[in-house]
C-alpha cells in the first residue's frame, strides 16, 4: 500500500526542479564532456598468495568537476571460478563503503598491494588468462578489457579514445565513472527496476537510474522500488548466438548511460567491484549469476496456488488457485465473505491478504480490536487453515512513536532505530510519526525476529508482506513534533500520506547535496526526497547514503531468519523493495500499477526482467492496483495473470472492488485460466526446483531456449514458462485474435493438444484469441499425466523433461532420501519404434506418497500401437496411453511399434 507516493513527484515543496534540470542530465549524460584525465598503471604483479593479480594506479592529471579525483588506486583481479571473473577497484590509502559481506556473502578481496613488479609475471605481457575469462590491460592511460576465450569476444573493455563519448577511469570520493565500448547489435537487458515502455531489450538513450524509490511503477524509465546494477549482454554474431553477464556490486545511487554502442556508469559512492559471467547461453549467465549473489528462495508449493481440502476437491479446484489481497478489507466479516464468494464462484482461492486493514491503527504487529478482534480472527484461520488455505499479511518498517505501543517501547530500549544527530530519526508513514528500525544493526535484527515471534504467538499468519521498504517516508528532512494544537496524525484525515510533522530541508552537508546529481525520480530530486536523510546514520556509522538501497534487502535478511525460526517450515516473503541477492529471500510484486492497458503490457517485461535478475518469484498486481479496470481488461489480465509465477490481486482502498468473482465473465475466464495452470502445477513447481538450484527463471523471454532465434530478441509481449511452454497473452482492447511468434518447431495449444502450429524457421502467426474454456484435471494428489510433444508428423524425434515432489513445507528444497524425488522422463521415436522410459533419483518419497502415472499422451506421432491401452486422434497426431499405475518413484520403461492403418 503506497497511495501517496503512486504518482509522480510533482509536489516538491521547498524543492525547487524545473524541466530544465531533467534537459540539462540528458545533456551531460550524452555529452563528450571530460571529467576526468584517466590514471596510469605504476605497479602490478601476483597478490600475495598467488591468487590473483594487484595493481596500483595513479592519477595522470587531477580534475574538480565533482570534487578532487583520488590520488592513488589499488586493483585486484582475480577468476573466481572457471566462468567468473572479478574486478575490484579502491582507494589505495581510505577503506571505502562497499556492500557489507555479512549481508551479502561472497569471498573477501584480499590485501591487494603487488607481491612483485611486473617484470618478475611469468605471463604473456599484458594479460591474466583463466579457463574461460581472459582479462587484458594497457597501462597508460588505464583500460582494461575481459574477452571471452573460446571465441575471442571482447566483453568489456574500458579503453577510451579521444573521439569516444565517455571518459578514461574516473574515480572521486562521490562521483566514480567506467565505461565500456559495446558492439553496436548487442542486445542488452536487466539495469533494474524501472517500468521499460518499450520492452524488455534496453533502449539507447533512455534514461536508467538506480536508487531505490517508493514511485508508483506507472512511472516509465525511472528508478523504482529495487536497484539491481546487473545486465546481461546477448549477442548473434555471424549465426553464432553468444551471451554473458556484468554485475557493478554498489549500493550507491548511480545513473548508467546506454547509448547503444557504449554503456556508462556513474556512480556517487563505494568502489568499482565487477563480476563478469562468461555464459555463452542466457541460463548459464543466470546460473553463474545466481551461484554468486544466492540461489533464488525454495517457495512453498502453496504459494503457487494448492489447496487439498476435500470441499475443495469436490469442487474440482483442488489446488492451484489466486492470492487475492486487497487494502480496504475494512473487518474479518469481509474477508470471511471474499473467501465464500469465490468458492461460490468455483474460483480456486488459496491465499487470503490483508494489507493494514487488520491493524490498530496501522500499528505493526497489532491487530484491531474493533474490526478483526483475535477471537474472532483466530476462528476464521482455523477453517481456512482446515481447507489447506493460507493468511499472509502486511508489515510496513515504519514503527509508530508511542509510548504505550510495546514495539515501540522494547525497540526504544534496545537501540534499534536509525539516527540523526544521535537521536532517532523522525518520519512519517501511515501510523503517523515513525522510527525506522536498522537492520544492519545486530540488535535491531534481534528486535526484529523477536517481534515477529511474538506476532506469530498472537496471530499464526503463514507469511509476510514487507511494503514502504525503500524506504518511503511521507515527510522530507529533519522533522519535529508538531506542537499540541496541531496533532499528527491529524484525526479522521482522508489523506494520511500529507506530511504534518514540523520538517525543515538538509542542505548543508555534501551527503544531502553531493556533487553530482543522479536522475532520482526523473527529474534530479534531492536523494533524500520522502525518503530517510541521506546524513543520517545506521550502526557503526554507516551512512544512509550509502546504505540507503540496501534497505529493504536487509529487512528481507532479518524477515527470513525470524519466520525460519517459527516451527522449522519453509518462508514465504513478499517485499517490495530489492536488491541484489533478494531472491535469495523473498519474493516480488511489481508495485503500484494501474489498471489500464499499457500497464497489463509493461507487466511482462518487469517479471522478465527480475527472473534475469534471480528473483523468479514475481508478479503484477492483477486488474490493477488503481483506478478501477474495466470488465473486458480485467479478463484479459486474469487470463495473463494466472501465469505470472506469482499470482495475485491487488487493489486499492479508493477504487472500487474488482475481486474475480464480481464479473461473470472475470470469473469464467479465471476459471479457465486458473484450470490451466493447475494443470501445469506439477511443471511450474519443478520449475521452481530448477529456479532454487540453478537459477533458471520460472518466467523467461522466448531467447532463453531460442538463442539463435534474432526476433526474439526483443519480444515483450509473449513469454515462455520453462523451455517450452508459450504464453500469448492479448494485451489491446476489443482484440480478438492475436498475432504471435512461433520460433521453429512444433507447438501443441495446450488448451487443446489437437491444435498445433508449425513454424519451420519462426513465424508470425495469427490465432484467434476469445475467452476459451478450459478443463480442469489433474492436481498434486492424483495421478499424473505426462505429456511427449515430437515435431509434428516426424519419423525421428527425442524429448525430455522432469518432475521434482517434495514436502513443501520443509525448510531446504534439495534432493534427500526419504524427503524428496525428481524424475527424469525420457522418450525417442525412431523407424516407427517408440519408447519412454523414466530416470528416477531418491524414489522413495514419491513412493510413500503413492504418486503414479496414470496416462501417458503422445502428440505428433502417427498410427496406433499394440498391447496397450490407446487412443488414437488420427487430426491431430496424438495419442493416449491410458490405464496405467506407473509408480513415479520407480523407474519405469514403456516400448510399442507404431503402425500406419490403410
Amino acid at each position: 500500500m503506497s497511495l501517496s507516493l503512486s504518482l509522480l513527484r510533482a509536489n516538491l515543496g521547498a524543492w525547487v526542479v524545473s524541466l530544465l534540470i531533467l534537459a540539462s542530465w540528458f545533456g551531460v549524460s550524452g555529452s563528450t564532456q571530460k571529467i576526468g584525465r584517466g590514471y596510469r598503471l605504476v605497479a602490478i604483479g601476483r597478490s600475495p598468495g598467488g591468487e590473483g593479480l594487484a595493481g596500483v594506479l595513479q592519477v595522470k592529471q587531477s580534475t574538480g568537476k565533482y570534487g578532487p579525483d583520488i590520488r592513488q588506486l589499488k586493483f585486484f583481479v582475480r577468476h573466481e571460478t572457471e566462468d567468473r571473473l572479478r574486478v575490484y577497484i579502491t582507494d589505495d590509502d581510505q577503506e571505502r563503503w562497499e556492500v557489507p559481506y555479512d549481508l551479502l556473502p561472497r569471498e573477501r578481496v584480499p590485501q591487494t598491494k603487488p607481491a612483485s613488479s611486473s617484470g618478475s609475471l611469468n605471463l604473456p605481457a599484458g594479460e591474466f588468462s583463466g579457463e574461460k575469462l581472459v582479462f587484458t590491460y594497457k597501462a597508460d592511460p588505464f583500460g582494461f578489457t575481459v574477452k571471452r576465450k573460446s571465441d575471442g569476444q571482447i566483453l568489456f573493455d574500458t579503453n577510451a579514445g579521444a573521439g569516444d563519448p565517455y571518459n578514461s577511469l574516473v574515480f572521486k570520493d562521490q562521483y566514480l565513472e567506467i565505461s565500456t565500448r559495446l558492439p553496436g547489435g548487442a542486445a542488452i537487458y536487466g539495469l533494474g527496476e524501472n517500468t521499460q515502455p518499450g520492452g524488455i531489450r534496453l533502449r539507447p538513450n533512455d534514461p536508467y537510474t538506480l536508487y531505490t524509490t517508493d514511485i508508483s511503477a506507472i512511472n516509465l524509465n525511472m528508478d523504482l522500488y529495487g536497484s539491481h546494477p546487473f545486465y546481461m549482454d546477448l549477442r548473434n554474431v555471424n549465426g553464432e548466438p553468444s551471451a554473458h553477464g556484468v554485475l557493478l556490486l554498489n549500493s550507491n545511487g548511480m545513473d548508467v548511460v546506454y547509448r547503444g554502442t557504449s554503456l556508462t556508469y556513474k556512480a556517487i559512492g563505494g568502489v568499482l567491484d565487477f563480476y563478469f559471467f562468461s555464459g555463452p547461453t542466457p541460463l548459464g549467465v543466470v546460473d553463474q549469476y545466481t551461484s554468486l549473489i544466492g540461489r533464488p528462495a525454495p517457495m512453498p508449493y502453496w504459494a503457487f496456488g494448492l489447496t487439498l481440502s476435500p470441499s475443495w476437491m469436490d469442487l474440482l479446484l483442488s489446488g492451484n488457485g489466486i492470492h487475492q489481497c486487497r487494502w480496504g478489507y475494512q473487518n474479518i466479516s469481509v474477508v470471511e465473505s471474499v473467501v465464500e464468494a469465490y468458492q461460490k464462484a468455483r474460483i480456486p482461492l488459496d491465499v487470503i491478504w490483508n494489507d493494514d486493514d487488520h491493524m490498530d491503527a496501522a500499528k505493526d504487529f497489532t491487530l484491531d480490536p474493533v474490526n478483526y478482534p483475535r477471537a474472532k480472527l483466530l476462528a476464521f484461520l482455523e477453517k481456512i487453515h482446515a481447507q489447506g488455505m493460507k493468511y499472509i499479511v502486511l508489515i510496513d518498517p515504519g514503527i509508530a512513536v508511542n509510548e504505550s505501543y510495546g514495539v515501540f517501547v522494547r525497540g526504544m530500549a534496545a537501540d534499534v532505530f536509525i539516527k540523526y544527530g544521535g537521536k532517532p530519526y523522525l518520519a512519517q508513514v501511515w501510523p503517523g510519526p515513525v522510527y525506522f528500525p536498522d537492520f544492519l544493526s545486530p540488535s535491531g535484527v534481534s528486535w526484529w525476529v523477536d517481534e515477529i515471534d511474538r506476532f506469530h504467538e498472537l496471530v499464526p499468519v503463514d507469511g509476510l508482506w514487507i511494503d514502504m521498504n525503500e524506504v518511503s517516508n511521507f515527510c522530507t528532512g529533519q522533522c519535529e513534533m508538531p506542537t499540541a494544537a496541531h496533532p499528527c496524525p491529524v484525526p479522521n484525515s482522508d489523506t494520511p500520506w500529507i506530511c504534518c510533522l514540523v520538517c525543515k530541508n538538509i542542505t548543508e552537508t555534501r551527503w544531502d547535496e553531493p556533487p553530482y546529481k543522479i536522475n532520482a525520480s526523473g527529474s534530479q530530486v534531492p536523494l533524500g526526497f520522502k525518503t530517510i536523510a541521506t546524513s543520517a546514520t545506521h550502526y557503526g556509522g554507516v551512512l544512509e547514503y550509502n546504505a540507503h538501497s540496501l534497505y529493504g534487502f536487509s529487512q528481507a535478511v532479518a524477515t527470513r531468519r525470524a519466520l525460519q525460526g517459527l516451527q522449522g517450515k519453509r518462508p514465504f516473503i513478499l517485499t517490495r523493495s530489492t536488491f541484489v541477492g533478494s531472491g535469495a529471500l523473498a519474493a516480488h510484486w511489481t508495485g503500484d500499477n494501474k489498471g489500464t492497458w499499457e500497464d497489463l503490457r509493461y507487466s511482462i517485461s518487469t517479471m522478465l526482467n527480475f527472473g534475469i535478475f534471480g528473483m523468479p518469484m514475481v508478479g503484477s498486481d492483477i486488474c490493477g492496483f488503481y483506478p478501477a479496470p474495466t470488465e473486458e481488461l480485467c479478463n484479459r489480465w486474469i487470463e495473463l495473470g494466472a501465469f505470472y509465477p506469482f499470482s495475485r490481486d491487488h487493489s486499492n482502498l479508493h477504487s472500487p472492488r474488482q475481486e474475480l468473482y464480481l464479473w461473470d465473465s472475470v470469473a469464467a475466464s479465471a476459471r479457465n485460466a486458473l484450470g490451466l495452470r493447475y494443470r501445469l502445477l506439477p511443471y511450474l513447481y519443478t520449475l521452481s526446483y530448477e529456479a532454487h538450484t540453478t537459477g533458471a527463471p520460472i518466467a523467461r523471454p522466448l531467447f532463453f531456449s531460442f538463442p539463435n532465434f534474432t526476433e526474439a530478441y526483443g519480444l515483450s509481449t509473449q513469454f515462455l514458462l520453462g523451455r517450452g511452454v508459450m504464453v500469448s497473452p492479448v494485451l489491446e482492447q476489443g482484440a480478438t485474435a492475436v498475432k504471435a511468434l512461433f520460433p521453429p518447431g512444433t507447438w501443441y495449444n495446450l488448451f487443446d493438444l489437437r491444435k498445433t502450429v508449425s513454424a519451420e524457421d519462426g513465424q508470425y502467426v495469427t490465432l484467434d484469441a476469445p475467452l476459451n474454456e478450459i478443463n480442469v484435471h489433474e492436481a498434486r494428489a492424483t495421478p499424473f499425466t505426462l505429456v511427449v510433444a515430437f515435431p509434428l508428423g516426424a519419423a525421428v524425434g527425442e524429448a525430455s523433461g522432469g518432475v521434482f515432489v517434495d514436502d513443501d513445507e520443509r525448510p531446504e528444497m534439495k534432493l534427500e532420501d526419504g524427503q524428496s524425488t525428481y524424475a527424469t522422463f525420457y522418450a525417442t521415436l525412431q523407424n516407427g519404434t517408440v519408447r519412454v522410459w523414466s530416470d528416477v533419483a531418491h524414489g522413495s518419497f514419491a513412493l510413500q506418497q503413492e504418486l503414479i502415472i496414470e496416462k501417458v499422451t503422445l502428440v505428433g506421432v502417427s498410427g496406433a500401437g499394440r498391447g496397450l491401452s490407446i487412443e488414437l486422434n488420427p487430426r491431430s497426431l496424438m495419442v493416449e496411453i491410458g490405464g496405467l499405475a506407473l509408480p513415479l518413484g520407480k523407474n519405469f520403461s514403456l516400448t510399442w511399434r507404431m503402425e500406419i492403418g490403410s
